[in-house]
């Protein structure tokens, strides 16, 4: 007589993802193989992501990729391996595309909002200070700051509001007479003919003005036509509504005498 392979024969009735294991004769014992569980006749595969997310951080997604094998992805907003997450803040870099002059706060994964600081006024992507800090920060206007600085004159850093006439800084870079000015001391007097106080005034605003007086205290003549401003009837605004904290910018491409 020979013992009877209970496995010999379609796996000894376990299933297929069961090894069929011989034990007395005639008797085997069905063990399911790894990554699946059940009693041997009937192996169901495991997903390790239903229990405890598959050991994957909370803020990431499990994927089952195989019997008991999963993978580990960090949900959208998070970097890391999966197994551990780390939220990305969209402010941490490059102030999340806020104005330097802008205040960062993330409010979603996937958004931040931008907020101007105080004394700054903008939309939070574009932030602009006060008109004398907004001369400095265009190259059309600064060689007209570097002026009022050597000069000491401060004037439009006051609360205003202020509605400032800058000549280009090519013309005043090119215009001989500035040196004869500076040298005779009248620069000062030229440079405050370019400001108005006591108003901030867009161009729309301007269209409707003849005359205004200048810090100076001489008149500055407005007119209007064809699209255009000109102040003095020769110096046309080329570039207008630089609007700041306390007043404006227009820029005119010449200079004015009063």
């Amino acid at each position: 007589c020979s013992a009877i392979d209970a496995c010999e024969s379609n796996n000894g009735g376990c299933s297929s993802k069961a090894e069929c294991r011989r034990t007395t004769p005639g008797n085997r014992a069905c063990v399911c193989s790894a990554g699946y569980t059940g009693d041997g006749v009937v192996c169901l595969e495991i997903n390790p992501c239903l229990v405890n997310n598959g050991g994957c951080d909370r803020n990431a997604e499990c994927t089952q990729t195989g019997p008991n094998q999963a993978v580990c992805n960090c949900l959208r907003g998070y970097s890391g391996d999966g197994k551990t997450c780390t939220y990305i803040s969209l402010c941490s870099q490059n102030n999340g595309g806020c104005s330097e002059f802008a205040i960062c706060n993330d409010t979603e994964l996937t958004d931040r909002t931008c907020t101007c600081k105080p004394n700054y006024i903008g939309d939070g992507f574009k932030c602009r200070g006060n008109i004398f800090q907004e001369l400095l920060r265009n190259s059309n206007t600064s060689r007209f700051y570097f002026h009022l600085e050597g000069l000491s004159i401060r004037d439009i850093s006051g609360p205003g509001p202020f509605t400032l006439f800058v000549p280009h800084t090519d013309v005043l870079k090119s215009d001989p007479r500035v040196k004869d000015w500076t040298a005779k001391g009248v620069m000062a007097q030229v440079l405050r003919y370019h400001m108005v106080a006591c108003a901030s005034l867009l161009y729309n605003d301007l269209t409707a003005i003849t005359n205004i007086t200048s810090l100076q205290g001489d008149l500055i003549h407005i007119s209007y036509s064809q699209n255009s401003l000109v102040l003095n009837n020769k110096a046309e605004i080329v570039l207008s509504d630089t609007v700041g904290t306390n007043g404006v910018i227009h820029v005119i491409n010449q200079i004015l005498v009063p």
